[in-house]
């Protein structure tokens, strides 16, 4: 398909290697400098080495890339030369000195199955040709200084040897008008006529009639194997954790982005259906999907996108999974969707997904710089969703750039205005006490609150709800609580202040401190529908 950047191997912040002799650009105080951030990764470098030919990585993404016999093609498209690496010591300073001047903790390395997760996802998305293999010759022991042993080395290249049997290209281009997809379905078979599984279990009787259905020549075998999967997977918990196989996954991961119809909307169907089980969720993800199920959010069928949006709602709720679906760019199309998509339940859950996504920092800044609060207070003045909306705005109002931006667009006197708006109803209710406990985040620490309030008339509304006979004792708990804020002279608004009122402001969504610090949530809504 040609060089193009949509296939290159991209740093997730969008900006170039550091080389070891670079120096941070100049940064607005708290954003973190490009230069310390891992291509590869995103994160934050804790242990930072310079490859040979210049660019610096995380250790770990440099040791991920070389068990991998991967070399990645960076977002400005050149290729680093893994083959050896130097500790940047130099780097390794100026980051921790950079984190002790703004108080943060020091970066720690990143999971190492996490980042073979991130990994193999792009290596799956990548056309053949326009990434490069190592040639066994060319791959090194890994670069591990903490181990005296070749054991751990030699399990881990055995998962990986044992997982890159199932490994089958995802390309489906195929003309429009050809009638039989002869070529893709022959490229399956193919592909898992020449794989070794002598090391997997053996098939299930239903394992083994969808495979079969799955692995033909005939689009018609394809779609009953795909519908056949869907109403198995629908209402039966165990033959879902049974059907997620590396052999069924492998198949779905190049069914999905079919060009017919059909077979895309039963295989993101199926994709839903498995997803339901806990132990599914981080599977499929690390099988490389998330990438695929973008690409059909953004140009697959109508009901194809559904599915595919449940999909992602289902996966976010793992809490490994929202950094990686959030790192991978689901963020804009699940915007897109939450305002564009002329399905209401899409809408539903494509707020849920992103809720459950804001539920750590990163995302939530991902969101902001989206454009995701002057969208989402527009919803609100229109009426759309608004419980769930507010939700996700109370989750954004948690870190400062979501908070100015809250602020900035006149959210205070949006969310006045909806209380003002709501009935009695239990959709009403629950979007009262979601715009109270917007309204209660937004106070904390924040000096342009009270003027802010004041102007919209917050006093008088907070006040009747206080009074009033119907609400529940939560809802009149946090109108309490802004109006003591509100009388309570300067000092509510403090620095020492904030600190008091975090576990109150955090009150507004059920969430801890420390998880919103550290993204530690495992609660919020559950995705339970099955297709």
């Amino acid at each position: 398909m040609g060089d193009t950047g949509r296939h290159k191997w991209f740093s997730f912040h969008h900006h170039r290697s550091a080389s070891a002799t670079s120096m941070p650009q100049h940064n607005s105080p708290g954003e973190t400098p490009t230069e310390f951030l891992c291509p590869i990764t995103g994160f934050l470098m804790s242990d930072p080495v310079v490859v040979a030919s210049g660019q610096t990585f995380e250790r770990i993404s440099v040791q991920v890339c070389r068990n991998l016999g991967f070399a990645p093609k960076l977002y400005d498209g050149t290729q680093p030369d893994l083959s050896t690496v130097i500790p940047n010591l130099a780097m390794k300073s100026t980051i921790l000195s950079w984190c002790d001047r703004n108080k943060m903790e020091h970066p720690r390395p990143p999971d190492y199955a996490y980042v073979e997760g991130v990994v193999r996802t792009r290596m799956d998305s990548i056309p053949p040709g326009t990434g490069h293999r190592i040639a066994k010759s060319e791959i090194l022991p890994p670069v591990a200084e903490n181990s005296n042993s070749n054991s751990d080395y030699e399990s881990v290249m055995g998962a990986i040897r044992s997982r890159s049997r199932t490994s089958i290209s995802s390309s489906t281009s195929l003309p429009l008008h050809q009638t039989r997809p002869v070529n893709h379905s022959t490229r399956i078979q193919n592909s898992f006529s020449t794989s070794d599984y002598s090391s997997f279990p053996p098939m299930s009787p239903e394992e083994e009639e969808i495979y079969n259905k799955l692995t033909s020549v005939d689009t018609i075998d394809h779609e009953q194997g795909l519908i056949q999967l869907r109403k198995t997977t629908r209402s039966n918990e165990s033959m879902r954790i049974s059907l997620c196989t590396d052999r069924i996954l492998s198949l779905l991961r190049s069914l999905i982005v079919s060009r017919y119809n059909i077979v895309q909307t039963n295989a993101a169907a199926s994709i839903v259906n498995l997803s339901l089980e806990k132990p599914n969720k981080l599977k499929i993800v690390r099988s490389g999907f998330v990438p695929l199920l973008i690409d059909v959010l953004k140009s697959g069928s109508t009901e194809a996108q559904e599915h595919v949006i449940g999909a992602l709602f289902s996966l976010a709720v793992e809490e490994e999974n929202k950094m990686v679906i959030g790192v991978l760019g689901a963020v804009e199309p699940l915007l897109h969707a939450l305002r564009s998509s002329e399905s209401e339940r899409a809408r539903q859950d494509a707020a849920l997904a992103l809720y459950h996504l804001s539920l750590i920092p990163n995302n939530r800044i991902r969101l902001v710089k989206a454009g995701a609060v002057p969208m989402l207070l527009s919803m609100i003045r229109s009426g759309e969703s608004a419980s769930r909306i507010v939700l996700l705005l109370c989750n954004l109002a948690a870190c400062s750039e979501g908070k100015g931006a809250m602020l900035d667009g006149n959210a205070v006197s949006i969310l006045v205005g909806k209380l003002r708006e709501s009935g009695g109803g239990e959709s009403d209710a629950a979007a009262r006490e979601n715009c109270v406990g917007a309204l209660l985040t937004l106070s904390v620490g924040n000096m342009r609150f009270r003027g802010l309030a004041s102007e919209a008339g917050a006093e008088e509304i907070l006040t009747e709800i206080v009074e009033s006979e119907s609400g529940s004792g939560r809802l009149k708990e946090k109108a309490a609580k802004i109006l003591q804020a509100l009388r309570g002279g300067g000092n509510d608004f403090g620095e020492g202040a904030e600190a008091r009122e975090w576990n109150r402001m955090l009150e507004a969504s059920g969430l801890s401190r420390s998880q919103f610090q550290q993204g530690g949530q495992k609660g919020g809504f559950a995705y339970s529908s099955q297709f």
